[in-house]
């Protein structure tokens, strides 16, 4: 009898602790350039794609990366936002770039040869974001290879 008088209650509040709310998984996000503009004076608008894989809904604030374009020099990608994602979707951020000579002349390469002229890249980094159940935002890094085509009939685009 006194087994069951310790039993039932303790039986009674793990369940109550099972009740709570799940966790929900979190993992890194994909970050990719979604496209690339020209803009006057020789800077590159890059519209970078953020891609949240988590089971939550995640804030993103910041994005600091390295962009490599053929085999040139990388140089930074660094931009300041607010964007609440939620979980396995998708939002672009737009950041402007100084690229360094050679990436200029790999771009125009590329674009000499229309829309067969692809040009691979690299983008590798860190993105903030907080995720719904979290307390604070944490850094999360991120590494990926891809292609750019010029986009027919878009002049100074590219895809």
């Amino acid at each position: 009898m006194r087994f069951l008088r310790w039993i039932v209650p303790l039986s009674l509040a793990l369940a109550l602790i099972a009740c709570g709310p799940p966790r929900k998984s979190v993992f890194p996000p994909t970050v990719s350039i979604q496209q690339l503009e020209l803009q006057p004076g020789g800077a590159w608008r890059l519209t970078v794609r953020i891609q949240n894989n988590s089971y939550a809904g995640m804030d993103f604030s910041a994005l600091d990366a390295q962009l490599a374009m053929a085999d040139s020099v990388p140089v930074r990608v660094h931009g300041n936002f607010e964007r609440d994602i939620p979980a396995f979707a998708g939002d672009s951020v737009q950041i402007d770039v100084l690229p360094t000579p050679a990436m200029g002349k790999a771009l125009a390469a590329s674009a000499a040869k229309g829309s067969a002229g692809a040009l691979p890249y690299t983008l590798s980094g860190s993105v903030r974001a907080k995720p719904e159940q979290e307390k604070a935002p944490r850094d999360f890094d991120f590494s990926g290879k891809d292609w750019l085509s010029p986009v027919p009939g878009i002049a100074n685009t590219w895809r």
